[in-house]
């Protein structure tokens, strides 16, 4: 079995259980790609934000109002750049 197809059925049921999952690695392995491939195949929409982006870093400037109504699936890649944002993530992973 391809290894890619191993993570993407782990993360997938991780998915399905917890409703944040961080994928953490070395720089260029393909986590990017990898979480893209998940959202490919998710049923809601996606959205993504890549936190090197100024436009996407200004887009969360208030991440509680910018991310309270999405649904669906968020990709937030290099979200090291802003670790403010864990906090907003545990309360909104809370409401229902």
């Amino acid at each position: 079995m391809n290894p890619r197809v191993r993570e993407v059925a782990k993360l997938r049921d991780l998915l399905q259980r917890h409703p944040i999952v961080g994928i953490i690695g070395a720089r260029q392995v393909g986590k990017t790609t990898l979480a893209r491939m998940i959202a490919e195949g998710y049923p809601e929409p996606s959205f993504f934000f890549d936190l090197e982006n100024p436009e996407d870093l200004t887009r969360l400037s208030d991440p509680m109002l910018s991310l309270k109504s999405l649904k669906g699936f968020v990709i937030l890649d290099e979200i090291r750049r802003k670790p403010g944002l864990f906090p907003v993530l545990r309360v909104l992973a809370d409401r229902s």
